[in-house]
Formats: structure tokens, sequence, C-alpha cells
């Protein structure tokens, strides 16, 4: 049951980490500027940096949370727990997920446009992931923290048994 609950706990309190997160995502990630054409809508500045740097901040407040939960899972588990381990892992993509989702959702960023916009105003985009693969950066650095100081001997708080005495010699 313990078990259990120490994989629940660690999943859940990294779901709403990555609430958090999607909200600091969208007010910290510049959101690329797009111009409506015929058929749809274009990048206004096709120069931007703004599509990388969201990707940037994205595996930036994501990893940084990983960081602080491994380590904190850790200390909380006292590196005995796999449970522990499976929530980090499992909870981390959950938290990457819902950073994404609420950060694309929620609109508390600015436009920035380098050049000159031609065919009408330019209006922000919602925040896309450009490289799916920073959402693993959660995961990823959670599960190496709390590995990393188990592997450190870290908070090491049992003694280890002493080794049993010699059979006597036989006779």
């Amino acid at each position: 049951m313990r078990v259990l609950r120490d994989f629940a706990v660690t999943v859940l309190v990294l779901a709403a980490l990555g609430v958090a997160a999607g909200v600091v995502w969208s007010l910290v990630a510049p959101r690329a500027p797009y111009v409506a054409v015929e058929g749809g809508a274009a990048l206004a500045d096709p120069s931007t940096q703004a599509l990388v740097a969201a990707d940037g901040w994205f595996a930036v407040i994501t990893g940084a949370i990983g960081l602080v939960c491994g380590a904190a899972g850790f200390v909380r588990s006292r590196g005995r727990s796999l449970s522990t381990v499976a929530g980090l892992a499992g909870g981390g993509l959950v938290a990457a997920f819902l950073a994404r989702w609420i950060g694309g959702v929620v609109n508390f960023g600015s436009t920035h446009v380098a050049a000159p916009v031609q065919g009408g105003p330019a209006v922000p985009g919602a925040l896309v992931l450009t490289a799916p693969g920073v959402l693993v950066a959660c995961p990823l650095l959670a599960v190496g923290v709390y590995c990393l100081l188990l592997g450190l001997g870290f908070y090491r708080d049992d003694e280890p048994e002493p080794l049993p005495p010699p059979p006597p010699p036989p006779l």
C-alpha cells in the first residue's frame, strides 16, 4: 500500500508543478508573430527565433522542476523506493504534457517582430513545441538526479550490518 501511495503522491505533485510550469512558460517564452494571409496564417517574420526560444524556455523550466523533484524524491524516500523512481518518470511525463497544453492555452506572452511586417498587423501565435524531444527534460533529469544521488550514497543513515562471527574450527 505504501508503494502505491508513494507513486501516486509523486505523480500528483509533478502534475501540479506541470500546470504551474505551463503558466510560467506562457509568461516568459516569446510567441512567434503571425499575419493573416489567403488560406490561413503565416509567420510574419520568417527570420524569427521565437519558436526555438520557446522550446529552450520549456526545456529550462521543466528541467528545473525535474532537478528539484528528483532531489526531493530521493530525500523523501531516502533512496529506497522504486515506486518513487517510477513516479518521477511517469509524473515527469505528465508534468511535461500538462505544461505544453497549459502553455499553449494560456496567453500571457508577448510577440517579438524583428523585421517589418507585410500583409497586415502581426498577432501572437500560440506557444507550440517545434522540438518534441524537450518533453523528456523533466522526467529524464528527475530520474537522473535520483539515480546520481543514489549512486553517490547520500543520506545513508543505516549502518551496514556486521558480518557474523566465523564458525568455530572443527575438532
